[in-house]
């Protein structure tokens, strides 16, 4: 691991000599572990795990077999329900005040009956934690609730926020076990929300024979970020890459097309006006203007130039699947694409 880090290390150091850009910052040397407390991630190979010389002593060669993980050397057992024949390792990864325990499994897509002319664009973001939209007629926007995650991430802050005030003045950055805990169990439900939303999209996404996802996405989004102080906490918070990687993998078990797009101006342009929609450029002083703009609370609604309200997130969503897609609405005329922008419905999460 040692090897590993510093190899990274030449590589994104030679990297950030070609192109700084792509960088916040210059890369930094690998640094030494703590004494005591640094951990390394353990890696067992199936051969550690299901048989042979490296099996705990007493412990069944058929164990994988009947679900259970037992890695060599070690006085756990770990249950899973996947496939032994599947499994390609296990890795232990230490976490805040405990150990996360990660099967590695391959898994044959099975190809769903999908359309990859069909596109979906998904514009991220808090209240909406995702608005999808279609070049496919008749399909209908929907919104991915935000505010589950928003209510988290509120209840986390304020709990950590007390538990720092009971600590002394000089030792309010120390973290305790508490909060380690705290932190864990907020982790662990925006993953399981995470998770449920993807699946659901992929879902949807199947029934409508949907073959390709364009994801939006700025590069340095999230260090970038110009939305006031609550509203940047809240957007930050949200763990945006993590949810791009689920839906990912997801959709490619069952054969849809990822693709991320820069998003720029996207929720600035008017869909219904068919606005052209620049790119950002560092030093580009153009001031462009638009036939619309957001309006209403919080920016959530969006006036074109005939004064037509509508969802300020779909708005976005369509324009981003118009920057990827210039010719997907080319077929249509104004009012023709006026039909595609309907009331959104609220996709349902299950958790």
């Amino acid at each position: 691991q040692v090897a590993d880090a510093w190899k990274a290390f030449r590589q994104a150091k030679a990297a950030y000599e070609q192109d700084p850009s792509r960088f916040t910052g210059h890369p930094k040397l690998p640094k030494y572990k703590h004494k005591t407390e640094g951990r390394n991630v353990l890696v067992y190979t199936l051969q550690a795990v299901s048989g042979g010389q490296t099996l705990n002593k007493g412990a069944s060669k058929n164990s994988l077999r009947q679900g259970t993980i037992k890695p060599s050397g070690l006085p756990i057992e770990v249950k899973t329900q996947q496939d032994p024949k599947a499994i390609d390792q296990v890795r232990i990864i230490p976490r805040n005040g405990h150990y996360v325990v990660e099967i590695i499994y391959s898994k044959e897509p099975i190809l769903a009956a999908v359309d990859p002319s069909f596109c979906v664009a998904i514009d991220l973001g808090v209240t909406n934690l995702a608005a999808i939209t279609s070049n496919r007629e008749g399909f209908i926007p929907r919104l991915v609730n935000g505010r589950t995650l928003k209510s988290i991430n509120q209840w986390y802050n304020k709990r950590m926020k007390e538990l720092k005030l009971c600590l002394p003045k000089a030792e309010r950055d120390r973290v305790t076990k508490q909060m380690e805990r705290i932190a864990t169990h907020r982790n662990r439900q925006i993953d399981h929300y995470l998770h449920a939303a993807s699946k659901t999209i992929i879902d949807l996404l199947v029934q409508e024979g949907v073959g390709t996802i364009i994801v939006g996405k700025n590069p340095f989004w999230k260090q970038e970020a110009g939305m006031g102080k609550r509203n940047n906490q809240n957007f930050v918070q949200i763990p945006h890459a993590r949810f791009i990687e689920m839906v990912t993998y997801k959709a490619e078990l069952v054969g849809i097309r990822v693709e991320i797009q820069e998003e720029s101006y996207t929720s600035k342009a008017s869909f219904l006006d068919l606005d052209p929609i620049p790119t950002y450029k560092p030093n580009d002083e153009t001031e462009y203007s638009f036939s619309g703009k957001r309006i209403g609370r919080r920016n959530r609604l969006y006036r074109t130039k005939a004064g037509k309200i509508i969802c300020a997130d779909v708005n976005g969503s369509y324009n981003i699947l118009r920057k990827s897609r210039p010719d997907a609405f080319t077929h249509v005329d104004a009012k023709g694409v006026a039909a595609y922008v309907v009331q959104p419905l609220r996709l349902a999460i299950t958790v």
